[in-house]
């Protein structure tokens, strides 16, 4: 079952994504359907078929954007989580090979943009990783076995005064 949390700045997103798409996107390609539409034999119309195919996948990510916008929790920033890593935490780790990464725990609505260092609060690494303080060790379980990850930093983005 997909976890229903999100980060604010995730939130957000998805849902400028929802406006752009119902407000923007849509509109354009329905213009488009209906002047291919006003062509004629729309069994052989490419412009119809086409636009009528980027319609329909439109209308079902406004459908699941839509759906999944009800169901999240947004996860703020809190001083308790300050020194552990928690969702939405930022944390640099490294195995003992020196590789350094950061990552970033969120939501698994939040990686669909394919971030390259956000990873999903179900992922074995996340779940390795949650709890844990800096100087920590994270046993990681991989297709490949079992990697050791050491806890440098973690730093959480703090939200501005909120206007609202």
């Amino acid at each position: 079952m997909k976890s229903n949390l999100i980060t604010r700045a995730g939130h957000d997103k998805l849902v400028a994504e929802l406006q752009h798409l119902w407000h923007e996107e849509r509109p354009e390609i329905t213009k488009k359907v209906n002047w291919a539409a006003s062509l004629g034999d729309r069994s052989e119309n490419a412009d119809y078929q086409y636009n009528k195919q980027i319609l329909r996948k439109i209308d079902r990510r406004v459908r699941y954007l839509g759906k999944r916008l009800e169901e999240f929790k947004i996860i703020d920033f809190s001083p308790e989580q300050e020194g552990k890593v928690y969702f939405g935490a930022w944390v640099e780790i490294e195995n003992d090979q020196g590789e350094k990464i950061t990552v970033r725990i969120v939501g698994v609505d939040e990686i669909y943009d394919h971030h390259p260092q956000h990873i999903s609060i179900d992922s074995p690494m996340a779940q390795a990783l949650l709890g844990k303080q800096t100087d920590d060790e994270a046993e990681v379980v991989t297709p490949l076995g079992k990697k050791l990850w050491y806890i440098n930093e973690i730093r959480y983005e703090k939200p501005e005064k909120q206007s609202k």
